[in-house]
């Protein structure tokens, strides 16, 4: 005879889900665009926040980590304050959003086609919900991560 053991089984290993390709315009001026593409990431052992790589062709990539809740929200209002901020743009016959990227040496303002994007947010939230993304999260390897970047050996 067995009895219930459904307590003491592992954890499913997290679902992978592809990261998406986008192709954004940066805005460099009122009136100029300049076409990047961007990489978003998600890892489902740090579920709450995207990694988004923007990828240059001189020089070295450059990678943003952002709230994937920010993320969600500003497809369809205003999310977000400090660094990063997303919104919604007028109306028109492609939607998109403005991301606002700011750090100590500039800004840069994207425009970002949001049905693909919400698309794969919506998949992220399915592999991990809003309620269970902070779930065994290592708050010291998350923060460390966040303050130095992946990869970084401790001192």
């Amino acid at each position: 005879m067995h009895r219930d053991q459904s307590q003491l089984r592992a954890r499913s290993a997290p679902e992978y889900l592809p990261s998406l390709l986008l192709d954004l315009d940066q805005m460099l001026d009122e009136f100029t665009r300049c076409p990047i593409r961007a990489e978003f990431h998600f890892d489902p052992d740090m579920p709450a926040v995207i990694t988004v790589e923007f990828l240059t062709e001189r020089g070295p990539n450059l990678s943003w980590r952002m709230g994937r809740e920010l993320l969600h929200l500003g497809v369809t209002a205003m999310s977000g304050c400090g660094d990063v901020r997303m919104w919604p743009t007028a109306p028109s016959a492609r939607p998109s959003s403005w991301l606002l990227l700011e750090s100590h040496e500039g800004e840069a303002l994207f425009e970002v086609p949001t049905g693909p994007l919400s698309n794969w947010i919506d998949a992220t939230y399915r592999i991990t919900s809003a309620e269970a993304e902070m779930d065994g999260l290592n708050w010291d390897g998350f923060l460390q991560e966040l303050l130095d970047g992946p990869g970084t050996p401790p001192e």
